[in-house]
Protein backbone atom coordinates (compact mmCIF):
# COMPACT_ATOMS: atom_id res chain seq x y z
CA UNK A 1 0.00 0.00 0.00
CA UNK A 2 2.76 2.37 0.36
CA UNK A 3 7.11 2.42 -0.33
CA UNK A 4 9.66 1.69 2.16
CA UNK A 5 10.47 5.30 2.58
CA UNK A 6 6.82 6.13 3.68
CA UNK A 7 6.92 2.84 6.33
CA UNK A 8 10.00 4.23 7.21
CA UNK A 9 9.00 7.98 7.90
CA UNK A 10 6.03 7.14 9.99
CA UNK A 11 7.78 4.81 11.55
CA UNK A 12 10.18 7.40 12.79
CA UNK A 13 7.62 10.22 13.24
CA UNK A 14 6.10 7.66 15.27
CA UNK A 15 8.81 7.34 17.70
CA UNK A 16 9.01 10.90 17.67
CA UNK A 17 5.27 11.24 18.87
CA UNK A 18 5.66 8.51 21.45
CA UNK A 19 8.27 10.63 23.74
CA UNK A 20 6.79 13.92 22.56
CA UNK A 21 7.35 16.39 25.62
CA UNK A 22 6.83 19.74 23.87
CA UNK A 23 10.33 19.35 22.21
CA UNK A 24 12.48 18.62 25.40
CA UNK A 25 13.32 14.81 24.70
CA UNK A 26 15.26 14.86 21.31
CA UNK A 27 16.11 11.54 20.36
CA UNK A 28 18.73 11.14 17.73
CA UNK A 29 18.82 9.41 14.49
CA UNK A 30 20.44 6.28 15.75
CA UNK A 31 18.48 5.73 18.55
CA UNK A 32 15.31 6.12 16.99
CA UNK A 33 16.57 3.90 13.92
CA UNK A 34 17.33 1.14 16.80
CA UNK A 35 14.20 1.64 18.55
CA UNK A 36 12.09 0.60 15.26
CA UNK A 37 14.76 -1.85 13.67
CA UNK A 38 15.39 0.13 11.00
CA UNK A 39 18.46 0.97 8.83
CA UNK A 40 20.40 4.53 10.91
CA UNK A 41 21.48 6.13 7.25
CA UNK A 42 17.91 5.18 5.72
CA UNK A 43 16.37 6.56 8.92
CA UNK A 44 18.76 9.97 8.90
CA UNK A 45 17.78 10.84 5.42
CA UNK A 46 13.72 10.32 5.76
CA UNK A 47 14.30 12.53 9.12
CA UNK A 48 16.11 15.30 6.99
CA UNK A 49 12.99 15.45 4.85
CA UNK A 50 10.74 15.31 7.58
CA UNK A 51 12.06 18.18 8.43
CA UNK A 52 12.24 20.15 5.22
CA UNK A 53 8.50 19.46 5.28
CA UNK A 54 8.41 20.96 8.53
CA UNK A 55 7.09 18.29 10.42
CA UNK A 56 10.54 17.31 12.26
CA UNK A 57 12.56 20.03 13.83
CA UNK A 58 16.16 18.79 14.13
CA UNK A 59 19.53 20.06 16.01
CA UNK A 60 22.76 18.77 14.70
CA UNK A 61 25.60 17.72 17.51
CA UNK A 62 26.01 16.58 20.85
CA UNK A 63 22.87 17.18 22.49
CA UNK A 64 21.35 17.33 19.67
CA UNK A 65 18.30 15.45 18.08
CA UNK A 66 14.91 15.53 16.46
CA UNK A 67 11.55 16.44 17.92
CA UNK A 68 8.03 17.00 16.50
CA UNK A 69 7.51 20.95 14.89
CA UNK A 70 4.01 20.79 16.29
CA UNK A 71 2.37 18.58 18.63
CA UNK A 72 1.06 15.17 17.30
CA UNK A 73 -2.63 15.93 17.26
CA UNK A 74 -1.64 18.44 14.33
CA UNK A 75 -0.03 15.85 11.72
CA UNK A 76 -1.75 13.11 10.37
CA UNK A 77 -0.39 10.55 8.51
CA UNK A 78 -1.44 11.99 5.37
CA UNK A 79 1.20 14.61 5.91
CA UNK A 80 3.91 11.89 5.79
CA UNK A 81 2.08 10.05 3.39
CA UNK A 82 2.12 12.59 0.64
CA UNK A 83 5.68 13.49 0.99
CA UNK A 84 6.56 10.00 -0.51
CA UNK A 85 3.53 9.04 -2.43
CA UNK A 86 2.49 10.01 -5.46
CA UNK A 87 -1.15 10.52 -5.68
CA UNK A 88 -3.24 7.93 -7.71
CA UNK A 89 -6.02 9.79 -9.49
CA UNK A 90 -6.96 7.15 -12.20
CA UNK A 91 -9.66 5.06 -12.81
CA UNK A 92 -7.52 2.08 -14.75
CA UNK A 93 -9.32 -1.14 -13.87
CA UNK A 94 -6.77 -3.80 -13.39
CA UNK A 95 -9.35 -6.61 -14.97
CA UNK A 96 -8.58 -4.87 -18.29
CA UNK A 97 -7.29 -2.48 -20.24
CA UNK A 98 -9.69 0.11 -19.96
CA UNK A 99 -11.29 2.66 -16.94
CA UNK A 100 -13.87 0.53 -14.71
CA UNK A 101 -17.28 2.22 -14.28
CA UNK A 102 -17.31 3.24 -18.00
CA UNK A 103 -20.07 0.28 -18.41
CA UNK A 104 -19.78 -2.49 -16.22
CA UNK A 105 -17.56 -2.72 -13.37
CA UNK A 106 -14.93 -4.97 -13.06
CA UNK A 107 -15.37 -8.01 -10.55
CA UNK A 108 -13.01 -6.78 -8.00
CA UNK A 109 -14.14 -3.06 -8.23
CA UNK A 110 -16.53 -2.29 -5.25
CA UNK A 111 -13.46 -4.32 -2.83
CA UNK A 112 -11.22 -1.79 -4.34
CA UNK A 113 -12.96 1.22 -4.04
CA UNK A 114 -13.49 -0.20 -0.12
CA UNK A 115 -10.10 -0.73 0.61
CA UNK A 116 -9.16 2.92 -0.92
CA UNK A 117 -11.77 4.35 0.90
CA UNK A 118 -10.53 3.25 3.95
CA UNK A 119 -7.33 3.79 3.59
CA UNK A 120 -7.79 7.58 2.44
CA UNK A 121 -10.06 7.67 5.91
CA UNK A 122 -6.80 6.53 7.62
CA UNK A 123 -4.77 8.38 6.20
CA UNK A 124 -6.90 11.58 6.84
CA UNK A 125 -8.00 10.99 10.25
CA UNK A 126 -5.50 9.21 11.97
CA UNK A 127 -2.91 11.60 13.71
CA UNK A 128 0.41 11.02 15.40
CA UNK A 129 -1.48 11.66 18.71
CA UNK A 130 -2.80 7.85 18.74
CA UNK A 131 1.16 6.73 19.27
CA UNK A 132 1.75 9.46 22.06
CA UNK A 133 -0.88 8.39 23.72
CA UNK A 134 -0.40 4.74 23.42
CA UNK A 135 3.25 5.28 24.77
CA UNK A 136 2.99 7.75 27.51
CA UNK A 137 -1.22 7.20 29.00
CA UNK A 138 -1.61 3.40 27.98
CA UNK A 139 2.00 2.17 28.75
CA UNK A 140 1.94 0.20 25.24
CA UNK A 141 5.44 -0.75 23.75
CA UNK A 142 6.94 -1.80 20.62
CA UNK A 143 8.15 -5.04 20.57
CA UNK A 144 12.03 -4.89 20.17
CA UNK A 145 14.07 -6.66 17.13
CA UNK A 146 14.88 -10.04 17.85
CA UNK A 147 12.46 -10.50 20.57
CA UNK A 148 9.43 -12.85 18.24
CA UNK A 149 10.70 -16.36 18.87
CA UNK A 150 11.47 -16.13 14.37
CA UNK A 151 13.50 -13.17 15.10
CA UNK A 152 11.63 -11.03 12.87
CA UNK A 153 9.33 -7.92 13.89
CA UNK A 154 5.58 -7.88 12.96
CA UNK A 155 4.75 -6.03 10.19
CA UNK A 156 1.39 -5.59 8.65
CA UNK A 157 1.52 -6.80 4.79
CA UNK A 158 -0.16 -8.70 3.31
CA UNK A 159 0.05 -12.34 3.71
CA UNK A 160 1.75 -14.19 1.09
CA UNK A 161 -0.89 -16.52 -0.15
CA UNK A 162 -1.21 -20.38 0.67
CA UNK A 163 -0.79 -22.89 -2.39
Amino acid sequence: MYSKQTETAIASASRLAEVYDGGVTKPSATAIADSRGLQRPFVAKILTMLSQAGLVSGLPGPGGGYTLAKPPKKIRLIDIYSLFEREDDTDLCPFGGGACGVENPCPLHDKLVSVQDAMDQLLHETTLESFRVAFQEEGLRPVPKGAHPDGKRSTFHAAKSQR
